[in-house]
């Protein structure tokens, strides 16, 4: 009979932040993979969890899947934990389910905290939000990502390390232009700050700690097109010597619906 993982969320800061369910869980398991087994030893010793602890990060995860998976076949149950939070944001936990659901083994999570859903209940910024995590490494990557999400009518939520934050705080501004922003760091901790600013003037303080940066990014102008009826709508661009496909295109942009939604609207009319 094969084994079983759970993916349990730990405390992001204060390590009473915690469930009975979540320590039972990991009690009850015969392995448990963390991120880093150092910065993990603290929380579960507090709750006097001894078990046979493994590395399962971002550097290591497919060197390990494929003997994780054997010895899940062959009855071993697992807990994978991150340093703090809930896995499967921020850590390869979503490439492991890849292989779990491949080999038809049972898995499930165990709830509890989440830096960005409780930055962004304190942010008191609206729905609907979007999360991004940490910047990507190249400049390629984080054009791909930002572009995407420019034109987005959202909060966006993103990860940030003390080292990048100034720099991080520019690039989004390059994006977004002077959007408000709130920063929330150390949640939960001594230290918690939430920090309110435009991202033109960025963050006045020397960073420490983790953050969380939240962009109201709402354009709240309509464009005045929207108010044509769609083949109007269509028409404008038409007459402005767009191609059809590039018209259909322009229109999906401008009322932030899906291309083929416009596409087969279109058609119907022109039946």
């Amino acid at each position: 009979m094969s084994g079983k993982l759970y993916f349990v969320a730990t405390p992001i800061g204060n390590l009473m932040d915690t469930s009975f369910r979540q320590i039972d869980t990991l009690k009850s398991v015969d392995v448990i993979l963390c991120e880093d087994t150092r910065s993990s030893l603290k929380f579960l010793q507090k709750y006097e969890i001894k078990k046979s602890l493994e590395s399962f990060h971002k550097f290591n995860y497919k060197k390990v899947s494929g003997n994780i998976i054997d010895r899940l076949l062959n009855g071993t149950n697992f807990a994978l934990i991150t340093d703090a939070g809930t896995p499967c944001i921020s850590d390869p936990g979503s490439e492991l389910i890849s292989l779990l659901n491949e080999n038809k083994i049972e898995y499930t999570i165990i709830p509890g905290a989440c830096a960005f859903v409780n930055a962004f209940a304190l942010s008191g910024f609206k729905m609907p939000c979007t999360f991004l995590g940490f910047l990507p490494n190249t400049k390629k990557e984080i054009d791909v990502m930002l572009e995407n999400v420019k034109n987005v009518n959202s909060t966006l939520i993103f990860y940030c390390s003390p080292h990048s934050l100034k720099e991080d705080l520019k690039t989004l501004y390059k994006y977004f232009g002077d959007k408000k922003c709130c920063s929330v760091r150390e949640l939960t901790k001594i230290y918690e700050e939430i920090e309110y600013f435009n991202l033109f003037e960025g963050y006045s303080k020397e960073p420490k700690g983790e953050y969380v940066l939240l962009i109201e990014n709402f354009n709240d102008k309509q464009n005045e097109l929207n108010d044509l009826s769609v083949l109007e709508h269509y028409n404008y661009y038409i007459q402005l010597n767009y191609e059809k496909n590039d018209a259909i295109k322009q229109v999906a942009k401008d009322r932030k619906v899906a291309k083929n939604i416009i596409y087969n609207e279109i058609v119907n009319i022109l039946k």
